[in-house]
């Protein structure tokens, strides 16, 4: 007989399986699912029975079933009952806690950044703050997951933490009451220029189109719109109908959104937008990023395909497949991949074919001479199966390395933290800038430090000498070699000089966020943000703008 635990397990496969009847034809999958069953029900029982250890059939299972789901696409999952927090809150943006995202901090785990009006920030944690005890047991050596999940509970719970504040030397304790946490869509709007409005829209999740729709409605009231421009860089996606409602917002009622094909027929489904627009005629622009996917692909898609705004930026990432999360027993669930979605020029923009992979089991993204064109509204042409392709393509912005080398050994994070500790206040974000006797301060602060970084010509040189010494090259060349990593390594004293611009714009971001939060950041990056700049430039270049639309 099987043990209980055992039984318990198969309970779940039980569930998963009875899933898959009514998307198959049962005369023909029935048989083989059962044979299957039976076997992996065999092959559980003989392990658990006489395997030499001791084996966890829980996670097992959970092998089994990751192994089986890795077969078909990266969006299908299971969520079990530990990891439905987590799920809620890429849906929601809800989650009960005290209101701060936060790192590795060596030993430690220290706060990244408190959300602006939640617990952790009217506690007065601030950036940089080392959690040493959470309910007096102490956090080191902790990872980020297992410390998330004691700041994490019920709203109204309190929680208490001791807290090491290094610039300071402090150590205090607080007792901070959680609450619901509800990350807000839209993390920033304002004005880039006169007349030219903006809009973050970080994930889509419950009521972010309320949240936009609102955003509009207050620059509307404060200035004379000549133009908006929507950022989705970096938009992940989210609600399928979040999407649908936010095409509302400047698409005519009645409009095709986007429509869903599966292997359920029945489940097929065309959103149309339901309610009058917000705006017809205001010139837009949407920003998108290699990140951007999904819902974000469905607006600036959508935007595109009626010719209603321009697309600026870079291809979106190719997500045009759509999931359905379906109840499985003890509170788990089961999120899979129904169908794929159609933008309304009736383009599919999934980049890659999960269902054809090669011999090694990888995926590559559809080829170009398999694209097939399609037109919008005005009749350009666009093509499927490659994300979106902007109507301005840019090129993404590249750091320094020596900048990469600094965000990557934490000191731009670092002398931020020390920065604020020494200036109570700054200027407003957009109009904060280092002096020149500040950076050079900076640059003073960061002899004392080991800044340390790899380019692609040091891992370069690494193989060459590596090859040389597998070669038994002469002693002659094997000085060169050496010489050429000299040189490099004296570059590298340089590169503060040479991209000083760069590594100073990073360190102002930084800084502002201590003092404005992400809404500072934000706002102080779009002063040098050339995505944003362009945006700009086509609002107030009417004819251009209009030009590109007609696809002349």
């Amino acid at each position: 007989m099987l043990s209980k635990r055992i039984k318990i397990v198969l309970l779940c496969v039980l569930a998963l399986v009875g899933l898959s009847f009514p998307l198959a034809s049962i005369t023909t999958s029935y048989f083989e699912i059962s044979k299957n069953l039976d076997i992996f029900t065999s092959m559980l029982k003989e392990l658990d029975s006489y395997y030499v250890d001791e084996i966890d059939a829980a996670k097992s299972m959970r092998y089994a079933m990751d192994g089986m789901l890795e077969k078909l696409d990266p969006y299908t999952n299971y969520i079990s009952e530990a990891e439905m927090e987590g799920y809620k809150l890429q849906t929601t943006g809800k989650y009960g806690g005290i209101g701060a995202t936060i790192r590795k901090e060596k030993e430690y785990i220290s706060i990244n950044e408190p959300y602006e009006g939640f617990p952790a920030s009217k506690a007065g944690l601030i950036t940089g703050d080392i959690i040493l005890e959470i309910e007096g047991k102490s956090m080191k050596g902790k990872e980020s997951e297992a410390v998330s999940d004691l700041l994490r509970g019920a709203p109204g719970t309190s929680v208490t933490v001791k807290i090491s504040r290094p610039l300071r030397n402090e150590t205090f304790s607080k007792t901070i009451t959680r609450e619901e946490i509800k990350l807000k869509s839209v993390p920033y709007y304002g004005m880039l220029k006169d007349g030219i409005g903006y809009i973050r829209l970080n994930q889509f999740t419950d009521n972010c189109t309320r949240e936009v729709s609102n955003a509009l409605k207050e620059l509307k009231a404060n200035t004379t719109l000549r133009g908006l421009v929507l950022d989705l860089r970096g938009n992940p996606g989210g609600l399928l109908n979040e999407a649908v409602s936010m095409c509302n917002l400047f698409v005519e009622k009645e409009q095709l959104v986007v429509s869903t094909k599966g292997k359920v027929a029945t489940w097929d489904k065309a959103y149309k937008t339901m309610s009058e627009p917000t705006d017809l005629n205001l010139p837009l622009v949407v920003l998108t990023s290699h990140g951007s996917a999904s819902a974000s692909e469905i607006v600036s898609g959508v935007m595109q395909d009626y010719d209603r705004g321009l697309v600026v930026g870079q291809n979106t990432y190719g997500k045009g497949l759509v999931q359905t999360t379906r109840n499985l027993s003890y509170g788990t669930k089961l999120k899979l991949t129904t169908a794929k979605y159609y933008i309304p020029s009736g383009r599919c923009i999934q980049a890659i074919d999960y269902s054809q992979r090669n011999e090694d089991g990888s995926v590559g993204k559809v080829a170009d001479s398999l694209k097939t064109a399609f037109k919008t509204r005005n009749g350009r042409k666009v093509y499927d199966g490659g994300g979106v392709a902007p109507d301005v393509a840019l090129l993404p912005r590249e750091y320094a390395n020596v900048t990469i080398g600094l965000l990557q050994k934490q000191l731009i994070f670092e002398y931020a933290s020390l920065y604020k500790s020494k200036h109570q206040s700054i200027a407003k974000a957009r109009d904060f800038s280092l002096t020149e006797a500040e950076y050079e301060e900076f640059l003073v602060w960061l002899q004392s430090q080991k800044l340390d970084y790899t380019t692609k010509s040091d891992e370069l040189v690494k193989k060459l000498m590596e090859q040389a010494e597998k070669d038994k090259m002469d002693a002659a060349t094997i000085a060169e070699i050496v010489a050429l990593k000299n040189k490099l390594n004296a570059d590298k004293a340089n590169d503060l000089i040479q991209h000083r611009s760069d590594v100073k714009e990073t360190l102002e971001n930084e800084i502002v966020s201590r003092y404005y939060f992400q809404a500072g950041r934000i706002e102080k990056s779009l002063v040098s943000d050339v995505e944003a700049i362009e945006a700009i430039k086509l609002l107030e270049d009417t004819e251009r703008y209009q030009k590109i639309l007609r696809g002349n």
